[in-house]
């Protein structure tokens, strides 16, 4: 059951990257030429600073070119935990709340206890009005003594707006 779960959450996330971003080449990562993560992970650093400051369009195009690149990481290395989640936090900050919890998910399937994705997903539950579900994943956080357990548990009790 679980294989075909699987089987099927890829089958959509193939379907899902192919017909919203074209495909390419990333680099290797043993030359000194950054991967597609990497690069995607340094602009979605500046989102982040843009966001925080207000300039949401400008974050928001960010968030774009990350994701694009995020896909282009994920065919060429697929089912990466870090990739996926990065995916879905992207999705998640373009207003697609959908497909970036079943990037979240697969991600999940992973590495059950990857941090990064327990929080954002967390996160992800608290906008879409689904505490019980962010609540799950702040009990799986617990034992980390991490500042992502700490920031989800003050966002769940409404005493912090979630920084991304």
């Amino acid at each position: 059951m679980i294989i075909k779960k699987t089987f099927l959450t890829l089958l959509v996330l193939a379907i899902l990257s192919t017909n919203s971003f074209s495909a390419g080449t990333e680099s290797s990562g043993t030359s000194k030429v950054k991967s597609d993560y990497d690069k995607a992970v340094s602009i979605i650093k500046a989102a982040k600073k843009y966001e925080k400051k207000g300039k949401l369009e400008k974050a928001k195009k960010r968030y774009e070119k990350a994701q694009a690149l995020l896909v282009k990481s994920n065919k060429k290395k697929p089912l990466q935990a870090d990739t996926l989640n990065y995916l879905g936090f992207t999705t998640r900050k373009l207003g697609d709340y959908e497909n970036g919890e079943k990037y979240y998910l697969l991600g999940l399937e992973i590495n059950p206890k990857h941090v990064g994705i327990n929080e954002y997903l967390g996160e992800l539950y608290v906008a879409t009005n689904r505490m019980d579900l962010a609540k799950e994943r702040l009990k799986i956080l617990e034992s980390c003594s991490c500042e992502e357990y700490t920031e989800l548990k003050e966002i769940i009790a409404g005493t912090k707006k979630s920084k991304y």
